[in-house]
């Protein structure tokens, strides 16, 4: 890329969460650097780790800028303070980008070249293949179904080889929050992520309002990203299930059609009651890491029910 195209380039930040997790983090700073994008700043906002994070990047990239907040906000909020950081800074877009990922090389470059192609493009992510079996798909674009109270990430989990390859870039309904590049208008119109969540379903919810606003929410399939699913938190913890079962139970509450709303509601509590009846009945789920889920369910209907939101209270 010539001096001249790199002095024409969008300012482009890189927001990166860390918490206790130090090691993801540098791996994703250093796939980072083989970026053929310029310019792009990367900064990490440390979300109140207690393992001495903070100073282990310090050490191996000193000159990348750490946001240090005193306690875990959560996903959403975590992020908020490096998107304001972004904006205060000139930022003309801003990639939130999880730290248990790693990124090709031009992945950044596809991503913005693809939003300056049309002003309405708000969002657009990338392929998003598994870290391990790196050929397995996590998400071709991402999708809201409203008459099942569900989202999916296209091609979850298949095999690459058996996913369409050629697939040209498309309107989808949301990005995965792994790897979403959005641009300053959509930040400054629509809002950042929905702190209310703490940890799921906000990167949903954000596409969603997004789209009300008339921004366009697009997949590039020729950027690129690998995603290590859950490497901070565990893909079965209690907590993931909690925030999960909760959350899906806001997004479509706040979010559905009126004339899908209560439909939605219903479907996902009769799943929901379906999951807990089989970890109580069935003996092959009568162990601690089971019964530790399903008190995680009961608590994530109570607390909807309740309108008890953002950070999960101890089991």
């Amino acid at each position: 890329m010539s001096k001249n195209q790199t002095q024409n380039n969008p300012l482009v930040y890189v927001v990166i969460l860390n918490w206790n997790n130090a090691a993801d983090t540098l791996e994703c700073l250093v796939s980072l650097q083989s970026s053929d994008y310029q310019p792009f700043v990367p900064i990490v906002v440390d979300n109140g780790s207690t393992d001495g994070s903070v100073e282990k990047i310090q050490a191996a990239f000193p000159d990348i800028y750490q946001i240090e907040l005193e306690t875990n906000l959560g996903y959403a909020a975590g992020n908020n303070a490096g998107i304001q950081y972004a904006l205060d800074s000139g930022a003309d877009y801003v990639l939130v980008l999880n730290n248990d990922t790693l990124v090709e090389t031009n992945m950044i470059q596809e991503l913005v070249a693809l939003a300056e192609t049309n002003e309405k493009i708000g969002m657009i992510g990338p392929k998003m293949y598994c870290y391990r079996p790196a050929d397995t798909i996590f998400a071709t674009g991402s999708f809201v179904d409203w008459t099942r109270g569900e989202t999916f990430n296209r091609d979850m989990f298949l095999p690459a080889p058996e996913i369409e390859i050629d697939i040209k870039p498309e309107q989808v309904d949301f990005i995965a929050g792994c790897g979403v590049l959005v641009s300053r208008k959509l930040l400054e119109q629509v809002g950042f992520l929905d702190p209310i969540y703490f940890l799921n379903y906000e990167d949903v919810d954000w596409g969603v309002r997004a789209q009300k606003k008339k921004f366009e929410i697009w997949y590039a399939p020729n950027a690129v990203l690998w995603h290590k699913v859950s490497a901070t938190m565990g893909q079965a913890s209690p907590m993931n299930t909690y925030y999960m079962t909760r959350n899906a139970l806001l997004f479509f509450w706040k979010n559905s059609p009126p004339r899908y709303r209560w439909w939605a509601i219903l479907r996902i509590i009769l799943r929901t009651f379906r999951t807990i009846s089989a970890w109580t009945i069935r003996p092959k789920y009568w162990n601690d890491s089971f019964r530790n889920l399903r008190a995680a369910n009961i608590q994530a209907l109570r607390d909807f029910t309740r309108g008890k939101f953002g950070q999960m209270q101890e089991l």
